[in-house]
């Protein structure tokens, strides 16, 4: 009995270990998708998404104050915006970056409001097509991003 709480130990940190491998890929897949590794470095920009996308949800959230924003796991979140003109309703954003190549679809974004009612927030429902504006905004963006850097 007193082997096999050691002897756990080490199978889980030996499973922990390998299992880390397929996390970064063994770089042998036959797959067609494209990955960091035969991408140029204006693609990734040493990040682990597409560049031009990243940057392009920088650009589109600028007015808003970033509460985080992980290159390699491809998130930006903003902190709460309230519009001065409207200081009784914000919003907040999470952007996703969910490929490497720049694609139509590699980014989502999730749009959040509350309004303030009784001097407490409380959660309002947002527009769908909100969060695919966002989308749409960062896409143009990152387009002409990539284009510019081919001029």
């Amino acid at each position: 009995m007193a082997f096999r709480a050691p002897a756990a130990a080490a199978f889980l940190a030996a499973a922990a270990a390998l299992g880390g491998c397929a996390v970064f890929g063994s770089g042998t897949a036959s797959s067609g998708a494209a990955s960091s590794t035969n991408l140029g470095p204006d693609e990734t920009g040493g990040i682990g998404v597409n560049a031009f996308l990243w940057r392009a949800s920088l650009d589109t959230l600028s007015f808003m104050p970033l509460a985080s924003a992980d290159p390699w796991g491809g998130v930006i979140t903003t902190d709460w915006y309230a519009n001065p003109e409207k200081p009784d309703e914000r919003f907040k954003v999470t952007v996703y970056i969910l490929d490497t190549r720049l694609r139509a679809d590699g980014v989502s974004a999730a749009v959040f409001r509350e309004q303030l009612t009784g001097g407490v927030w409380t959660t309002a429902p947002v527009n769908p097509d909100t969060g695919i504006a966002m989308e749409n905004a960062i896409l143009q963006r990152a387009r002409e991003l990539r284009l510019s850097q081919i001029e």
